[in-house]
């Protein structure tokens, strides 16, 4: 599968949505489009567990409408998933059928373990975590996963949500003190019943649109510095903090809260507190999000079905990164010849005990030699600032926030007075000993793209050799290298400042006479 369009229609119990997606063997999965409908087709399931004729209809409108979108976007190719509210519902048959004849549109229900295992499928190819408990909760359903090494293990759905809480134990718009007791000594007893997450330790990953929210209204409360909510992690003491917050805001504060959709005003409380009893019964320290489940995770999985090497769960943020780098112009063979570029001078800086050999460092760096300065696809002169901002504002899957900034300040270094400006903001992000190794890097990562400055790929390799006073660098060219030397040269002095030692350059065209430096 080279080339695909196609829409998710994601029929949940609180919302409706309509997502497009573009897929591309070379640029890889992009979502061009994304519509949604509060449409709370739970509230419609009536005591006879039959949905209403009202239900029905508002299903009909909300599936028409994405039909003349579909139309529109000129996608044929659509797949329409149905959750808990539909398969709640004792006519579940009938909607599906009435569904297929007024809009043409076929409805699949999925069962309680096929919405869990695309919910995994999403969380194991867009995080680095390699084992955790994910839960994604709905309108209706809450589905637990346990997955480790990144296979899965375990999975339950239970069958109550975030409208179904607040209908079972909330009588006004908000709660109060006794309801949230009820609720949470009501969640607490069903999350129990499964030993397989008791204690276990392990990250919570959050799926939905109660998580993302909730990560937002955090970032906004603490002025967070950065865009996006994929990969943002919080501590247990965050989620005790934002709860006793929500809980002194009133209705209408609620709806006009930053970081909150209006829709969730309601519900968002129940949903805090069904986290918060899941971190204390799995003892987890860590609770993070991500910003895809259940819709990427059916397309995901379409895509694997034919091209099994499309994604690599086990090394998400490699495959990703090809893509960013591809995305601003760098072509795959660049970003593996300044990867190899880069593992050469790493590991000759460690020879001679100017650097200490760390795998983890040299991960880290290798990361960043495959996006350093895509900003110059923006605009040369301001390719420092273009490359910050672009890897740490927007989703990077595989990294977590951290990761993500760490990887901004490698791949966007330009001189020490930039990487002081861009760092400022994230200071205690990091120790001082990371802030100077990041700066460091930085210094490196920039003199090894000198090396490529005319994409030539003429360096063949890099020897180091020490002097008594200096450090000579041998580099071996298979071309007249005049731009490299002019560039290296320029560079060379943020190089000596990271080793702390004079560097002379050597530059010797294979077979030929020797440039010195």
């Amino acid at each position: 599968m080279n080339d695909l369009k196609t829409a998710i229609i994601d029929i949940g119990s609180n919302t409706i949505r309509l997502v497009l997606y573009q897929y591309d063997k070379e640029e890889g999965l992009r979502e061009i489009g994304n519509i949604k409908t509060v449409a709370r087709l739970r509230t419609y399931l009536q005591p006879s567990g039959e949905m209403s004729e009202e239900g029905i209809q508002v299903l009909t409108e909300t599936l028409l409408t994405y039909k003349a979108m579909l139309d529109d976007f000129e996608v044929t190719d659509v797949k329409a998933a149905a959750t808990a509210a539909i398969r709640q519902a004792t006519n579940r048959a009938k909607i599906i059928t009435v569904m297929k004849e007024r809009t043409g549109i076929q409805i699949e229900l999925l069962s309680e373990e096929e919405e869990a295992y695309y919910g995994f499928v999403a969380v194991a190819h867009s995080i680095g975590t390699k084992s955790a408990v994910t839960i994604d909760i709905g309108g209706g359903s809450t589905e637990i996963t346990l997955f480790e090494n990144k296979e899965l293990q375990k999975s339950y759905s239970f069958p109550f949500g975030t409208v179904s809480l607040k209908q079972r134990f909330v009588k006004g718009e908000i709660m109060n003190g006794s309801e949230k007791k009820e609720l949470i000594a009501f969640v607490k007893e069903q999350f129990k019943s499964l030993p397989w997450i008791q204690d276990i330790g392990l990250p919570i990953i959050a799926i939905g649109g109660s998580a993302r929210n909730v990560a937002q209204i955090h970032q906004q409360k603490h002025g967070y510095p950065i865009a996006s909510v994929h990969g943002y992690e919080m501590t247990k003491e965050n989620l005790v903090e934002l709860s006793m917050f929500l809980g002194s805001l009133s209705f209408s504060e609620l709806k006009q809260l930053d970081g909150l959709s209006a829709d969730r005003a309601d519900i968002i409380a129940p949903a805090l507190e069904v986290f918060n009893v899941l971190m204390e019964v799995v003892s987890s320290k860590l609770f993070q999000i991500t910003k895809k489940g259940l819709r990427e995770g059916l397309i995901i999985q379409r895509i694997l079905q034919t091209d099994k090497r499309a994604f690599d769960k086990y090394n998400v943020f490699e495959g990703n990164a090809k893509r960013l780098a591809r995305q601003y112009g760098r072509t795959e063979a660049e970003v593996d010849y300044l990867t190899r570029l880069t593992d050469q001078l790493y590991r000759e800086c460690c020879r001679f005990g100017y650097l200490q050999h760390n795998p983890k460092d040299l991960q880290l760096l290798a990361k960043a030699a495959k996006v350093f300065n895509i900003g110059e696809y923006i605009e040369l002169s301001s390719a420092s600032q273009h490359t910050f901002y672009l890897i740490a504002n927007q989703s990077i899957d595989g990294l977590n926030h951290k990761e993500r900034v760490k990887l901004a300040l490698l791949a966007s270094y330009k001189n020490k007075d930039y990487f002081q400006l861009f760092a400022a903001p994230f200071t205690e992000w990091m120790s001082r000993e990371e802030y100077r190794k990041i700066r460091d890097f930085g210094a490196l990562l920039k003199f090894v793209y000198a090396l490529n400055v005319s994409k030539r790929k003429i360096v063949r390799s890099i020897k180091m050799q020490t002097k008594e006073d200096y450090v000579q660098l041998n580099i071996y060219v298979k071309h007249n290298a005049a731009a490299e030397k002019y560039q290296a040269n320029r560079h060379k002095k943020h190089l000596e400042r990271a080793l702390k030692i004079p560097i002379k350059i050597n530059f010797i065209e294979e077979g030929l006479n020797n440039y010195d430096n």
